[in-house]
């Protein structure tokens, strides 16, 4: 079963540190052994964090527990500046970040995850530069559309209207914005993947699956479950 957003190609990133030499991850072609499903660079259980930047900024703002919550990877995002000249993200983007890898539904992160998303967010801000032409810090509707499909994902028309509606302000979509969307996606696609186990593209719910479904990924969903 190819799924959606699996396989989907980004261009070509490194999973650096702004002004560093040091190459954190490889580019990403789409498929490959050491790339987690759609494309992100894996990183091995026996990686050194010696000398790592990501490390340093990591450690800077985690707690003694070794993980970080939304208000502390806000801070460390910001301080590593991975965001460039948009603004950085808000609070409520770090805490749907931290629920798209939190399988142990802690709340928290802790640095193999940190460094995972590290990945993800220089792919989707690779793809974010690609279709900001303009360099206005901004896209268009039709161009997060494209943004998507590029992404490997197929949506229906209805559904990408239901996506921009939702994430754009005054027909623009910001930064933050879409990588919020670009988290949801992937987040929402992990989700379904785990739980087809015959890989066939459908699968059952039952009332808790979306009860954990709702409440981790965004509060704001709640607003919208009301409506079925």
């Amino acid at each position: 079963m190819a799924y959606p957003g699996y396989g989907g190609a980004f261009g070509n990133f490194s999973g650096q540190m702004p002004g560093m030499q040091m190459q954190m991850g490889q580019p990403v072609p789409g498929t490959g052994a050491n790339l987690l499903p759609g494309g992100y660079p894996a990183y091995s259980d026996s990686y050194s964090s010696e000398g790592d930047p990501m490390w340093t900024y990591f450690t800077a703002v985690a707690g003694q527990d070794g993980e970080v919550d939304a208000e502390e990877l806000q801070k460390c995002l910001t301080q590593s500046g991975i965001n460039g000249t948009y603004s950085p993200f808000s609070l409520e983007t770090c805490r749907i970040m931290i629920a798209m890898l939190d399988r142990d539904y802690t709340g928290k992160m802790g640095f193999n995850e940190f460094k995972e998303l590290w990945a993800a967010l220089n792919a989707w801000k690779q793809n974010f530069i690609t279709i900001d032409r303009d360099q206005s810090g901004t896209v268009e509707h039709h161009e997060l559309n494209q943004a998507i499909t590029s992404m490997g994902y197929r949506l229906s028309p209805q559904t990408l209207t239901a996506i921009v509606k939702r994430y754009s302000k005054n027909g623009q979509i910001f930064f933050d914005d879409y990588v919020a969307c670009c988290v949801k996606l992937r987040a929402l696609t992990d989700f379904f993947r785990r739980r087809d186990h015959l890989q066939q593209g459908v699968v059952n719910f039952v009332y808790d699956d979306v009860s954990i479904l709702i409440f981790t990924l965004c509060s704001r969903c709640v607003q919208l479950s009301k409506k079925f």
